[in-house]
């Protein structure tokens, strides 16, 4: 089990990507590949819905990154498929919280100071 890093998930994105439909099926079976990630590679969230919440296909027509959604919000676990050998390439944790700054207090405005 590959984890990317964030350095390498990104060179699979491609611009612009388009969204897939999550209710069809899957390119390929993937759910072995991810029941095998190690524990410590989902550093303490729960992903134990297994709840696919978003499919993005890239123009490059190889990689597909699917995201499967845990229990904190923001936070999910991106498969790269590599739709060309039907394999996974890695996996990313992807924490939009912590990469934009979300569920971060508010800064106090200048003139409330």
């Amino acid at each position: 089990m590959r984890l990317l890093t964030a350095d390498e998930f990104t060179a699979t994105i491609g611009t612009p990507p388009t969204a897939a439909d999550v209710e069809g099926p899957p390119p390929f079976d993937f759910w072995t590949y991810y029941d095998a990630i190690p524990h410590e590679h989902l550093a303490g969230h729960d992903f134990s819905r297994e709840e696919v919440t978003n499919v993005w296909q890239m123009p490059d027509g190889i990689h597909q990154h699917v995201l499967i959604a845990s229990g904190t919000p923001n936070v999910f676990m991106a498969l790269v498929l590599n739709l060309r050998t039907a394999s996974v390439l890695g996996h990313h944790l992807l924490d939009l919280n912590e990469l934009y700054g979300l569920n971060q207090p508010p800064e106090t405005p200048l003139d409330e100071q």
